[in-house]
């Protein structure tokens, strides 16, 4: 390991400085704006420079300090504001319990590739090992979860450290890096270089060739051998396309070769949700024509998704009819791992997506009749819900919501029922629109989150869909939206449980709610977000006034909370069971499921038949 420096010359290269003063220096350098954190002893000389640093500057030159309720809360601050923005969120706190507090945040955002960086104090190297106060084995307990962790042990190398920690965080495949830097270093003064970072040789060789590795034209004639022999193809995105800003790339290699895309939950807005080529997402909780669309494909291609369980289910059944599968992966090691490939490129998604369609000019596929059928499984195998109750639908409600925000709104989400509705219902236009915990799946995530997201994107309509457990997890941040002013809108969907819980129940455990009911929970919600300050606090439990409750809910200034009171018993649906292939899938009382195929081909005998009208045939 050595430090590589650069030649450019830093204005304070040489001014004496802490190394407090260091770090919060190199975050400026960074374009750093904000940081979510809590203060403690092991951290408080930071802290400190933080002040110094903004004090005499003007506001925009000042680096914003938001202090949640729980670096819980924090961590999930900085990955809302990572994921709405794209760049690195940074988050601060102390040593012992403050770092392990965030122990969940960074294994969220390594489950989902977010760009985040934590700093946290430690005990003075002296004191390392010796069970000082609040000491924790920040570096061996956060090994296991992130991309990258420093234990700073060298105050000479702290400001690289800080910088190589930024590298590695928005490098290849994005993830979070923990930097714990002992007391005493952020205190030893010496001069500030201000360049320099430390060399990881393997690391910057496998980033070099991934940035270089272009599709050759070997390739590129294999892959459109593959697509041309093809009549069904079909584009699965995932959450690698958002990350690498492939979005725009992705659309023009959709629309050039006239390619239907399916999305993962993560993938949510890589394509526009309205476009006549998006499926919506496929996957447990997909859509029905989606999940049809991967059971009728005859060829797959794979853009920065990696088949996980809850897409792939049962993967020898998953894309059954595709002869052929490309993978298109920024991580090499995810090519092959989970579903054998008939052709493969481990590179930056736009850039190949981009090469493809350059080495594709002459290509003009006609596949009119997947598209006439694409269509037809979209008007035939709709979401739909129980429209005739008189209780409130949480899918209704989503419903309005979203032609109130016409698709413009940035949405978070907690984890659970109200989740998938919100990914099923909502229209995304635009790519960095979605944001929820995807692979961990982590209660708790949405209100922080989205207060991140609100921060990143002040001029953005921000709402937080949560459900009651959900929320419970981190009800503390009501407080920090109203406290710096945060006019994030939080939609809670109140159904008095557990709900995904509750349905699993309902389907696997015999209506056994062991745990999951809260109808005798004595929390009210609307007194809570009115005791943390919030103007505007409603319930809303009258069918008749969803739409003028929710326009008023939107078009206030300032944060909102609106609670609804929804039917306890909806369901999400469809639903693929844990292990399952998509031929099981449940579509619910209220979408139309397809014909047993073996009826379809029976007719397909008949040569007379548009087989194009026969969806269980392809």
């Amino acid at each position: 390991m050595a430090t590589v420096k650069s030649t450019k010359k830093h204005p304070l290269a040489g001014t004496q400085m802490t190394g407090a003063e260091k770090i919060i220096q190199v975050l400026a350098d960074e374009g750093v704006d904000t940081i979510f954190g809590y203060s403690g002893g092991a951290i408080l000389p930071t802290y400190d420079a933080i002040f110094r640093f903004n004090e005499g500057k003007p506001k925009k030159q000042q680096i914003r300090l938001v202090v949640p309720a729980n670096e819980q809360g924090a961590g999930f601050m900085a990955a809302g504001y990572a994921r709405a923005s794209g760049r690195v969120g940074v988050f601060l706190v102390t040593s012992g319990p403050g770092a392990t507090n965030c122990v969940t945040p960074i294994r969220d955002c390594m489950a989902d590739s977010v760009p985040v960086v934590l700093i946290c104090g430690q005990v003075p190297r002296a004191a390392i090992g010796s069970d000082a106060f609040q000491e924790a084995p920040v570096f061996n307990i956060m090994s296991a979860c992130a991309k990258h962790v420093f234990l700073c042990s060298k105050e000479d190398e702290l400001e690289e450290t800080i910088r190589t920690a930024f590298e590695i965080a928005r490098s290849g495949r994005p993830g979070p890096v923990v930097i714990d830097v002992p007391k005493d270093v952020q205190l030893a003064a010496g001069p500030f270089k201000g360049d320099g970072l430390i060399h990881f040789r393997g690391f910057e060789e496998r980033m070099n060739q991934l940035q270089q590795n272009r599709v050759s034209k070997e390739s590129t004639a294999a892959f459109f051998k593959q697509l041309g022999d093809s009549e069904r193809p079909l584009i699965y995105a995932g959450g690698g396309v958002i990350n690498s800003n492939a979005a725009e790339a992705l659309r023009a290699f959709s629309k050039a070769f006239g390619i239907p895309v399916v999305t993962t939950l993560m993938g949510i807005g890589s394509v526009d949700t309205t476009d006549e080529l998006s499926l919506h997402m496929l996957g447990m909780h997909g859509t029905a024509y989606a999940n049809y669309a991967v059971e009728d494909c005859d060829m797959l291609i794979a853009v920065g998704s990696r088949f996980d369980d809850r897409v792939a289910g049962k993967v020898s059944a998953f894309a059954p009819k595709a002869r052929y599968v490309a993978h298109i992966d920024i991580d090499a090691a995810e090519i092959g791992k989970v579903k054998e490939v008939t052709w493969a490129h481990a590179g930056d998604a736009s850039t190949t997506l981009t090469d493809l369609v350059e080495g594709g000019k002459k290509f003009k596929p006609d596949f009119g009749a997947w598209h006439k059928h694409v269509k037809a499984m979209k008007r035939n195998h709709a979401l739909n819900y129980n429209k005739e109750s008189n209780l409130i639908q949480p899918q209704h409600v989503i419903e309005v919501l979203n032609e109130i925000t016409k698709g413009e709104a940035v949405v978070a989400t907690g984890v659970g029922q109200h989740q998938m509705w919100a990914a099923q219902y909502f229209d995304f236009h635009s790519p960095r629109s979605w944001i929820t915990s995807g692979s961990m799946g982590t209660m708790g995530f949405g209100l922080p989150a989205s207060i991140g997201a609100q921060i990143a994107c002040p001029d953005r309509t921000v709402i937080d869909i949560d459900g009651d457990g959900s929320l419970r997890m981190n009800l503390g941040e009501l407080e920090t939206a109203t406290t710096y002013d945060v006019p994030v809108k939080v939609l809670l969907l109140n159904n008095l449980g557990d709900g995904m819980v509750r349905q699993w129940q309902r389907t696997y455990y015999g209506h056994r709610f062991s745990g999951s009911d809260k109808s005798l929970h004595k929390k009210d919600f609307v007194m809570a977000a009115k005791a943390d300050g919030f103007s505007y606090a409603e319930r809303l439990s009258d069918k008749a006034k969803i739409r003028a409750t929710l326009e008023a809910f939107v078009k206030h200034k300032g944060p909102a909370f609106l609670e609804v009171m929804i039917d306890q018993d909806a369901h999400v649906y469809p639903m693929v069971g844990p292990g399952m292939g998509y031929k099981e899938m449940e579509t619910g009382p209220f979408i139309t499921p397809r014909k047993p195929e073996i009826a379809a081909v029976k007719k397909a005998e008949d040569e007379s038949v548009d087989l194009t009208q026969v969806p269980e045939l392809f």
